[in-house]
């Protein structure tokens, strides 16, 4: 009659169960600060821009004050696209490397599974 080993019995099932999963979700806490990060500096970024337009707005008092500032809209309209783009950029940038590490965490684990599965049949 076999004895059944419990410490083995949870380390198999830990290695198996438990560390895929702790990873995957330290990969997916990872990936959404990442995210909330880069929308929290567009948002600050979009959101300081805005007020600077205003106050430049709010100092306009003559027709030659408003041509100016009509002027540096088209300065601002052109950070603004190259903002967005940047800012786009970064977050595709970000799911392109969660995509990598998930697939690789993946492959890993699948891996780790095989072999520990084929350690339990042979010592069957």
């Amino acid at each position: 009659m076999r004895t059944i080993n419990t410490n083995e019995m949870t380390q198999q099932f830990d290695n198996m169960f438990m560390a895929p999963a702790r990873a995957f979700a330290a990969l997916n806490v990872d990936f959404a600060e990442k995210m909330f990060n880069a929308q929290l500096d567009a948002s600050k970024a979009y959101f300081d821009n805005s007020v600077a337009q205003a106050r430049s707005f709010m100092n306009v008092k003559d027709a030659e004050g408003l041509r100016s500032y009509m002027e540096g809209q088209q300065k601002v309209a052109k950070e603004l696209a190259e903002r967005v783009k940047s800012d786009a950029d970064k977050a595709v940038e970000l799911q392109q490397d969660f995509i990598q590490k998930s697939q690789k965490l993946t492959e890993d684990n699948v891996k780790q599974a095989q072999e520990t599965a084929s350690k339990m049949s042979k010592s069957a």
